[in-house]
């Protein structure tokens, strides 16, 4: 079966689509939607799909409309962005890095963005709203270090892959440094934050996020031509044509931005950056970054991880970054087994 096809413009332009590719994104979209819609309607007060659709289409009542458009809805909405965020940045940076570990959770951005919050927490004793801010400050901070110390007449993927494990090291004996000096309270308060929950979340943090991708994600699949050719190494990249650096650059920009402002909104969700963009390569059996599947599959793994979470253990009773944390460390472990059997580690 052929899974590419050539598809001609009405201008004259030859375009390869990936028909299997294609597939999955579509067959990972309605999954996303279906588990949202599930999500939505489960809770101390279910209900049933139907009525969600409905509701959603402004047909419902007045108690099942504000059950939905208020309290559920934006729950849903920011677990889909933070986890197509979270899956297009980590399929960014494993690209760059051309490394399958080289995600945010390895590189110590989600470290750094906690340390952001755990200062304000700490320190301060600062509004939600500051916890927020801090977060995003403390992970583009991060950012910006791993690769201005991982620069050597260009960032080379293990080279970045290590600076991140050295600065993420740092990162986190510092977050256990402000734990140990916080008091009970705020102590607490920056436990529950560092597990990455979805509880409590509401259309402030909708918006930021929504208007980030409305930006970003263009930008990164109009360079997704140059990322692929990229992964052929820098030197037939340059022969082809591509500003190595300069896209390199743009595109660990927009990485850094989408994983901070997720981890911000949501807490450092663990292991969806990691996990995401190999299980889209796996279904799309396709080579190069698979941007657009990773963000679909981001999308589908968190908002299914906490209908989990709610189903099994009720809504709030477990963050669904616990879920997250225990699926991707299987993961993690089964990818490093598969990774030295294959003779790559």
């Amino acid at each position: 079966m052929k899974t590419n096809r050539a598809v001609r413009t009405p201008g004259g332009l030859s375009v390869r689509l990936d028909v299997r590719a294609l597939t999955v994104v579509l067959l990972l979209l309605a999954a996303a939607l279906a588990a949202s819609v599930v999500l939505i309607g489960t809770g101390d007060f279910p209900i049933p799909a139907g009525d969600v659709l409905r509701t959603l289409a402004g047909d419902g009542d007045a108690g099942q409309e504000f059950i939905v458009n208020e309290l559920r809805l934006p729950r849903v909405l920011v677990g889909l962005l933070v986890g197509a965020s979270l899956g297009l940045g980590g399929a960014l940076f494993q690209a760059v890095s051309r490394n399958p570990l080289g995600s945010p959770d390895i590189l110590g951005l989600g470290q750094g963005a906690t340390a952001g919050a755990l200062v304000v927490i700490v320190l301060f004793s600062g509004s939600a709203e500051l916890v927020t801010v801090g977060a995003l400050v403390g992970g583009l901070a991060t950012g910006i270090a791993i690769y201005l110390l991982a620069w050597k007449r260009g960032v080379h993927g293990y080279r970045l892959v290590l600076v991140g494990i050295g600065v993420s090291a740092i990162v986190t004996a510092v977050n256990g440094y402000l734990l140990t000096i916080s008091d009970i309270v705020d102590a607490a308060r920056a436990v529950v934050w560092m597990t990455g929950s979805l509880s409590g979340r509401d259309w402030d943090q909708v918006w930021p996020l929504l208007m980030l991708c409305a930006v970003l994600v263009p930008l990164v699949l109009a360079n997704a031509r140059e990322l692929r050719m990229m992964e052929m190494g820098d030197e037939v990249s340059h022969a082809l044509g591509v500003r190595v650096e300069r896209v390199r650059a743009l595109l660990m920009i927009a990485a850094v931005l989408l994983t901070a402002t997720a981890t911000a909104a949501a807490g450092p969700v663990s292991f969806v950056a990691l996990t995401a963009p190999q299980l889209a390569r796996r279904l799309t059996r396709s080579p190069g970054p698979n941007l657009l599947p990773s963000l679909c599959m981001g999308a589908a793994l968190l908002v299914t991880a906490d209908w989990v979470s709610q189903r099994v253990f009720g809504a709030d009773q477990l963050p669904v970054g616990v879920v997250t944390g225990v699926l991707g460390g299987v993961y993690l472990l089964w990818l490093l087994v598969t990774e030295r059997k294959a003779g790559r580690i």
